[in-house]
Parts: structure tokens; sequence; C-alpha cells
């Protein structure tokens, strides 16, 4: 409806936020009045940072992003998209690998709310190839992530695995 605002969520692990990550926050941002970035946890996956770690490092990374919050949660992405009364659900996509699984979990959730539409926005494409588990590998091995995560999170890593 005209007049309506418009609440997009972009949900993810984020374990860690990278530049790609932000961008797709910055794009969404420009489209919709109001973007959630929703932290989740991934049963698949082994996260090196706790939620709590997670929020406060996208909260600090988008404070000056007009229209963003940060949040958390736990289930299905549908029944948190609903509570939050998103009519959108944003979802990135670096290369065509991504897209076959993007887009059946975009069928699914059509299917459990047909009134959340997702949204495949791609990232600057100096941030296709970037992903958080090649960051976090990077980063074990004392790698340079500079040109993949802010100052802050670069510290945060250095300080996951014990460097200094």
């Amino acid at each position: 409806m005209k007049g309506e605002k418009k609440l997009a969520v972009y949900p993810g692990t984020f374990d860690p936020i990278t530049y790609g990550h932000l961008d797709i926050i910055k794009r969404a941002a420009a489209l919709f009045d109001e973007v959630t970035v929703a932290v989740t946890t991934n049963p698949a996956k082994t996260p090196l940072f706790t939620v709590a770690e997670r929020v406060a490092m996208i909260r600090q990374a988008t404070a000056k992003q007009p229209g963003v919050s940060v949040d958390d949660f736990d289930g299905l992405l549908m029944d948190y998209a609903k509570q939050k009364e998103a009519s959108v659900v944003v979802r990135g996509l670096r290369a065509i690998t991504d897209f076959e699984f993007e887009f059946q979990m975009a069928l699914v959730n059509h299917k459990l709310a047909e009134d959340i539409v997702t949204v495949f926005l791609m990232p600057n494409e100096k941030y296709t190839y970037l992903n958080s588990t090649i960051v976090k590998e990077v980063a074990r091995f004392s790698g340079d992530v500079s040109s993949f995560v802010s100052p802050e999170v670069q510290q945060l890593l250095k300080a996951k695995f014990g460097q200094k």
C-alpha cells in the first residue's frame, strides 16, 4: 500500500561481518525504509563468534547508517519476518553458485509466507569473491584481512586467534 513503510530483514550468520555484507546493508537501506540485520545460528556451521559478539560488531559497523537496526533470532526466518512485520527478505548473491541454494530457499519461504518477498542484491563486484569463511581462514594464519573487514573486526579476529 502506498504510504506504508517498507520493512526488510537481512538475515545471516555474519561470522564475521565483512565489507560485502556491509555493502548489501547499504544497498538495502537505500531501497527500504527500515532494514533489520538479523543474526541467526546455522546448525550446519560452527561459528567463531557468539551471537552476542556478532550483534555487537554489526551494531558498531552500522551505527551511522540511518534506518538500520540489528537483532538476533532463532527459528524460522519467515516466523521472525512476520513478527517484525517485514514485507521483504534481503539476500545477497555473490556468484552463480549462490543462486541455486538461495532460489530454493526463496521458494520455500514463499510457501511459508506468501506475502513476504525475497529480494536478491548483488554486492559491489570487488566483494563478489568474499565470504566469512575465507576471512576466518586468512585471519587464522595471520594474513592481512584489512581489505575484507573493518579495523574493529580485524582486532576481534586477532583476539580470537590469540594474535597481537
